[in-house]
């Protein structure tokens, strides 16, 4: 059987409500991730939410601090369940990884998008060189990796394309796109699961790509 489009199957969810359940699983590791990024960033930041779902994320991030919040995503059912829960950000469909923000952002969140991607390491660099003001974050969060086992059944359960990339290559793509300060972790576990794995570097235009 031919897999369906990630966006098609996120856009089904929203329409049934789904969405919901994936803000109540996923805000455990979300917590987390932003309490290890915002400590690390001035006040008044500016940030987006890549792949944001119903906009929630996006909500709490101006919440936490943020002087700027906004949200993409390529599954047009869930922007537009976005808008009508809050006419006060901006939220854009788009599809991933050709969708360019109009303006640089000092963070740029992510949880359960990446692995979507054919490529998650070009979308990696693209955030590096193409999303984040110098000096930058990206936290980046995927439950869909080599170590957690359980994940691996996923691509054929929900019927869509998913890249499989263990800690190591999650890691290396980081350092390989240029960020620095790169950190590795993993958050929410317990005994039946192994955590969220984050990802979470600043961006630095004098590092340069590792080739």
């Amino acid at each position: 059987m031919q897999p369906k489009s990630a966006t098609d199957v996120f856009s089904e969810w929203a329409l049934i409500g789904k969405d919901k359940g994936m803000e109540r699983g996923h805000s455990p590791s979300v917590k987390q991730m932003l309490e290890l990024a915002i400590p690390k960033l001035g006040e008044g930041f500016s940030a987006i939410d890549l792949g944001c779902g119903n906009g929630w994320v996006t909500r709490l991030l101006t919440k936490l601090g943020a002087s700027h919040s906004e949200g993409v995503d390529g599954a047009k059912e869930m922007i537009n369940k976005a808008q009508e829960i809050d006419s006060m950000h901006k939220y854009s469909h788009g599809h991933l990884p050709e969708w360019r923000p109009e303006q640089k952002f000092d963070l740029v969140h992510s949880m359960e998008f990446l692995y979507y991607l054919q490529d998650p390491a070009q979308m990696i660099a693209m955030i590096h060189d193409n999303w984040l003001n110098d000096g930058g974050i990206l936290v980046a969060g995927v439950d869909h990796y080599k170590e957690n086992e359980e994940s691996l059944t996923w691509p054929e359960h929900v019927g869509v394309h998913m890249t499989t990339l263990n800690i190591a290559q999650w890691e290396d793509a980081m350092h390989s796109a240029g960020f620095t300060d790169v950190e590795i972790h993993q958050v929410a576990s317990n005994d039946n699961f192994p955590g969220t794995l984050v990802m979470l570097g600043r961006a630095s235009r004098l590092q340069g790509r590792k080739v």
